[in-house]
């Protein structure tokens, strides 16, 4: 299987679907932050290993409580994912922090309050006029 294939693509989607779900779900470990989202899945062709990229809204005490429960629990993610999605082979996962919804976030704050500083000088240049 090529690694653009069509089955690739549509097993990356739904590996995606499924490990959102077990960790939104089905993991009850506390030290798992309520808003980690799983963001892209890459599944390689041959079915063995998963990259999942993951990311969590919250501080950095957040993000590494997350991973090292979600390191922890890999064993029952596999298994579950295994139950649920029917493949020759369940995939090793590994987890991967994303950064770039906050990238974003932070980038969008920052054109905000550089637009908001250009409306404040127009403002006040007119008002000296």
């Amino acid at each position: 299987m090529r690694k653009n294939s069509v089955k690739n693509n549509r097993i990356n989607g739904q590996v995606q679907r499924e490990l959102g779900r077990i960790i939104s779900r089905e993991i009850k470990d506390p030290r798992i932050n309520p808003m980690t989202s799983v963001v892209d899945v890459v599944v390689t062709p041959d079915l063995k290993y998963c990259k999942a990229y993951i990311s969590v809204l919250g501080d950095e005490k957040s993000v590494s409580d997350t991973l090292e429960g979600l390191n922890s629990a890999i064993g029952f993610i596999r298994r579950e994912l295994a139950h649920s999605i029917n493949l020759r082979n369940t995939p090793e996962i590994t987890f991967i922090m994303d950064q770039s919804i906050e990238y974003g976030v932070n980038m969008s704050k920052k054109i905000d309050d550089a637009v908001k500083d250009i409306v404040d000088e127009e403002e006040k240049s007119e008002e000296d006029e």
